[in-house]
């Protein structure tokens, strides 16, 4: 048996014990905006960290704007929304003063 099979057994078994039927997000599209908003030539080194555990400034940001673009489409009250959104334009503009240092860092080098 060669090891493609082997791995396709050993998920179809983890299956049907029900392994996977309680992980994070389960039944709702996959939000990739954050991986969108990263700049390309560092989508790479960002996925390596955050498997890591070892994310940057930014990256937790946008994991941050994500969340609460998230909580902004489940909030009805005017009030609430409001607030929520001035938080994410507060954030956004923090990230993208932490890009552009960036950028400017590499651009130097």
């Amino acid at each position: 048996m060669d090891l493609g099979k082997i791995v396709e057994e050993i998920i179809r078994e983890a299956q049907e014990r029900g392994e996977f039927d309680h992980l994070k997000g389960a039944g709702k599209p996959i939000d990739l905006s954050a991986y969108f908003e990263t700049p390309e030539d560092m989508r790479m080194a960002y996925s390596i960290l955050q498997n890591a555990n070892m994310l940057p400034p930014e990256a937790d940001l946008l994991q941050e704007i994500a969340a609460l673009k998230e909580r902004l489409a489940g909030t009805y009250e005017e009030k609430d929304k409001f607030r929520i959104k001035k938080i994410i334009h507060e954030k956004q503009l923090h990230f993208n003063i932490l890009m552009d240092k960036r950028r400017q860092r590499s651009k130097s080098k």
